[in-house]
């Protein structure tokens, strides 16, 4: 059964939704946000399990954020530096620069699957802003670490 739990703690996490790297930047997400999380999605197509891990991170987010809550950080990883900025509005964008097509061998961009399914289960307002960054994998995680510093900063605004 798919679904996601998050509580504040240090950065512990059970994550598992199919996708190896997926379960590492969720993690990075969750370690950065110094919040513990547990998200388990059902097998399925990689596609499907990255929407999936999205919705149920959204789920778990949508009650815990105020409406007007929002928060910002700024990560690196290795060469790659990111900027992610959250706003619980009620209206689920992403604005991003950040084009990672092929990223996780997924033959799609999963960092814009998974923010996109994020933002409209949980009505997020993301921008997500790559300001350094040329490895895929480094860029990925700054963002999933960024947001989760975001978040973090978001769930106690």
């Amino acid at each position: 059964m798919s679904g996601a739990r998050i509580a504040a703690g240090s950065g512990e996490t059970n994550v598992a939704t199919g996708v190896p790297l997926l379960d590492h930047l969720l993690t990075e997400l969750a370690a950065a946000g110094r919040f513990d999380l547990s998200l388990e999605i059902d097998q399925g197509e990689p596609a499907a399990e990255v929407d999936a891990a999205g919705a149920a991170l959204g789920q778990a987010l949508a009650p815990l954020l105020r409406n007007g809550a929002h928060g910002s950080g700024v990560m690196p990883a290795a060469e790659a530096l990111a900027m992610v900025a959250v706003e619980a509005s009620g209206h689920a964008l992403v604005a991003s620069n950040a084009d990672l097509t092929g990223a996780g061998g997924l033959g799609t961009d999963i960092a814009a699957r998974f923010l996109a399914t994020l933002t409209e289960t949980a009505q997020l307002t993301l921008h997500v802003r790559l300001i350094e960054g040329e490895n895929t994998d480094h860029v990925l995680e700054a963002i999933f670490k960024a947001l989760g510093v975001a978040l973090a900063e978001a769930l106690n605004s």
